[in-house]
């Protein structure tokens, strides 16, 4: 098991919220941190303390990205034109991976990756199997047809813990969606609050 994987059990905890909304998150039992000093009583955090721990929830929402693939996302997204976190946060939801989660063929994140670099995706009728693959805008994305009955991805559909989002349509007797638009941050449905705009001052800094 690798490090990233193993990291979606703590990370929950470690920040003291449920990041993907699920019933079977431990922080829904346990809501201090891990480790045997996960209960004394937390510090007033500073400003670069706030910025730090906004970057890491943002980074870990999306299945822990490395460090060095968010801090590209950044510069992309300072690059372009108009708010450097609304382009972040675009950035984010373009992923291959993410927009498998999204439209709700997997349960999770983390699922989605692995789903996607086992080569059961297709964009635009070709298959490609790199997680961080940036979607655009009209492209269809479906499940391969010697994939489609797989248990997980039954149960990910069926599944009443996520909802569509409106930038996103999904015909799941065709087992494809259509990704439609760049969101905005009020667009994604993210379960706790997001704060790009303070990863951008921690980058600015």
């Amino acid at each position: 098991m690798t490090k990233r994987i193993q990291a979606k059990y703590k990370i929950n905890r470690r920040h003291g919220v449920n990041l993907w909304g699920r019933t079977k998150s431990p922080v829904n039992v346990r809501d201090y941190g891990p480790g045997q000093h996960g209960q004394r009583r937390a510090k007033k955090p500073s400003d670069y303390g706030l910025q730090l721990a906004a970057k890491q929830k943002l980074k870990g929402y999306y299945g822990n990205i490395t460090e060095k693939q968010f801090r590209k996302y950044y510069a992309e997204a300072s690059r372009r034109k108009g708010d450097t976190s609304e382009n972040l946060i675009g950035i984010l939801e373009r992923r291959l991976d993410a927009v498998v989660y999204r439209m709700k063929f997997v349960p999770t994140v983390f699922s989605a990756r692995q789903f996607v670099n086992h080569g059961h995706i297709k964009v635009n009728g070709k298959r490609v199997n790199i997680s961080s693959y940036m979607v655009q805008e009209g492209d269809t994305v479906e499940i391969r047809e010697k994939s489609r009955e797989i248990g997980m991805v039954l149960e990910a559909i069926e599944s009443p813990e996520r909802d569509l989002p409106e930038y996103i349509t999904v015909d799941y007797k065709k087992m494809q969606g259509t990704f439609l638009s760049t969101p905005k941050l009020a667009d994604v449905p993210y379960p706790v609050q997001m704060e790009p705009n303070l990863v951008v001052e921690y980058y600015s800094r």
